[in-house]
């Protein structure tokens, strides 16, 4: 049986280096996760114990396509809370994690053979997705005086028909002002292509409040998560908001390719959003990361980092240490007990010279795995 040439992705690399670091652990190996991109805490208790009334009670099966009625209105709400925003929840999408958020978007906006455009470094699996979708990604080299996020002169000469972008992004954390996101959106619409907005960190955010694409906007599609800052990674639960024009469309799409959102994860989330207090304390712990990687990368001797401004990594350019990133980064875990992620996955042309750390583990692990870096870097 043959092979399509649609599913010839390249592997996620960050899993790959996840599957390392286990192995050294089944060996008995002691492993400091700076590699992985997921909160250390489990989902709020209020929200854990709200699911476990509903098993209780409820037999759990399928949902509606677009997400249980009292979830997408308390999403709408979120947005009146942290943005100032009046949205209808008719307008929210429940979908499953934001990878299947993207699945969806990429498929509705956009056909075969057409061009999203994104900045590298990036989130790897958009291109993935986009590869097995048959659509093209041009991926466009970011600075790091523009913060590795794109600006419309980057766009010169580039004809596409969708834009993504992610605010605070992955790998860097860094984030785009209103006045820089505007400026984007303003480009793609000019142009009558379609405007994706990754929002999947925001909420973890250190010096300023990250800004929504629907504060400038409502023809632009938002896509969220609740993986990070409501710390749900394994229970696939997202959200997207999207122009009334698209809803049904999507809606469509939603109910063929996956049915619904996991309906005991949409109970979860449900409750996780009014957890704030106990959220906002595992924001602080970041924060504390942030301050000791900021403090302890340039002193271990990975000093050319952009610093975050929000999400839970540090992305750090090691071109005057190595040309080969990936076996750099399993030196590092086999000899210094640390998992941290070469910047192939990120930037296919200039990652194998960068490397991504993760803070989102105890602030513990990050002050040994510090430790162990700088010992390390004194004896390579």
């Amino acid at each position: 049986m043959r092979n399509s040439s649609r599913g010839e992705v390249d592997p996620f690399i960050v899993m790959d280096v996840m599957e390392a670091a286990r192995l050294a652990e089944e060996e008995g190996r002691h492993i400091v996760h700076m590699e992985v991109g997921q909160p250390a805490t489990s989902a709020p208790l209020s929200a854990r114990r709200s699911l476990m009334t509903a098993m209780e009670n409820d037999a759990l099966g399928y949902t509606v396509a677009l997400g249980i009625p009292a979830l997408r209105e308390r999403i709408a709400q979120h947005y009146g809370e942290w943005y100032d925003i009046d949205l209808d929840p008719g307008r929210v999408m429940v979908t499953q994690g934001s990878t299947g958020a993207f699945i969806l978007a990429f498929t509705a906006l956009l056909d075969a053979g057409q061009t999203m455009a994104l900045g590298a470094p990036g989130y790897p699996s958009y291109r993935q997705i986009l590869k097995a979708l048959d659509i093209k990604a041009a991926e466009i080299p970011t600075s790091e005086k523009n913060g590795y996020q794109l600006v419309p002169d980057d766009l010169k000469g580039v004809d596409y028909d969708g834009m993504l972008i992610a605010s605070p992004a992955n790998p860097t954390g860094t984030m785009l002002g209103k006045d820089g996101l505007g400026a984007l959106i303003g480009d793609a619409q000019e142009r009558g292509a379609a405007f994706i907005s990754d929002e999947i960190y925001h909420g973890i955010e250190y010096e300023k409040r990250a800004v929504s694409a629907l504060e400038i906007s409502d023809d632009v599609c938002v896509i969220n998560s609740f993986s990070k800052y409501f710390s749900m990674t394994g229970w696939r639960v997202g959200w997207m908001v999207v122009p009334d024009a698209q809803v049904r469309q999507l809606e469509r799409l939603a109910q063929n390719l996956f049915i619904c959102a996991p309906h005991a994860a949409q109970i979860t989330a449900l409750a996780a959003m009014d957890a704030r207090e106990e959220l906002d304390a595992n924001v602080e712990v970041y924060r504390r990361n942030r301050e000791l990687m900021l403090a302890g990368l340039p002193e271990a001797g990975f000093d050319r980092i952009a610093p975050p401004d929000g999400a839970f990594y540090v992305y750090a350019d090691v071109s005057d240490i190595t040309d080969d990133s990936r076996a750099f980064a399993r030196r590092i875990l086999d000899e210094a007990g640390v998992a941290v992620t070469p910047g192939l996955d990120f930037d296919p042309g200039r990652g194998s010279q960068t490397l991504r750390f993760s803070y989102a583990t105890s602030t513990e692990d990050i002050e040994l795995g510090l430790e162990r870096l700088k010992t390390f870097m004194a004896r390579r």
